[in-house]
């Protein structure tokens, strides 16, 4: 059973996933690459005008919500990507089921910023945690969990050693990572 500040979480992360996906949401800018646009273009003047009211308070309340859980340390911010932790340790296939089951996926730094940020969360709850990252079967490289070549690392020092069947990576609490067995119990950190 999901606490209230984790439901809360999921549906602040399913609407602005949604609203960026859409692009639809003035004043909040779509993704990289994609032109924004307000989605109410062919509504009558009366009614475009009550949706941009509508979603004009909505943006403002959202604002007001991601500040507060990010004020109690219940999310972290980095660029337009929120990091959370619902606290649980669990396998990897189960961190990775729960994030994906909350809109999101795992937590997988891509440059330094967002590294400390999700060692920010590894350091609150002194735990380690598994990172969005694995070893590929075919080519024995670690990649994201999307398939993509990482294009940013930070192993600890003689890591990868890649000691039996290792193919998961864990982040220590000093923000470097490690890897290691996808059978270990470690923190679920989730990316949206």
């Amino acid at each position: 059973m999901l606490s209230y500040s984790s439901s809360i979480l999921i549906a602040l992360a399913a609407l602005l996933v949604t609203c960026h996906a859409l692009c639809k949401c003035p004043g909040i800018a779509g993704p990289p690459g994609i032109p924004g646009g307000d989605g109410l273009k062919g509504l009558p003047g009366s009614l475009a005008a009550k949706h941009h009211s509508v979603l004009a308070n909505l943006k403002h309340r959202l604002f007001r919500l991601e500040a507060a859980l990010a004020l109690n340390g219940k999310i972290r911010k980095v660029g337009e990507k929120i990091l959370a932790s619902n606290g649980k340790k669990v396998d990897f296939v189960s961190a990775l089921k729960s994030c994906e089951e909350a809109g999101g996926t795992l937590a997988a730094p891509k440059n330094e910023e967002e590294n400390k940020a999700i060692m920010d969360i590894v350091k609150q709850y002194n735990q380690y945690a598994y990172l969005g990252i694995r070893k590929g079967e075919a080519s024995g490289q670690f990649r994201y969990i999307n398939g993509m070549p990482l294009n940013y690392i930070n192993w600890h020092q003689h890591e990868p050693n890649s000691k039996g069947k290792e193919k998961c990576v864990e982040m220590y609490t000093d923000g470097t990572w490690n890897d290691k067995k996808c059978d270990r119990n470690r923190l679920t950190i989730c990316k949206f």
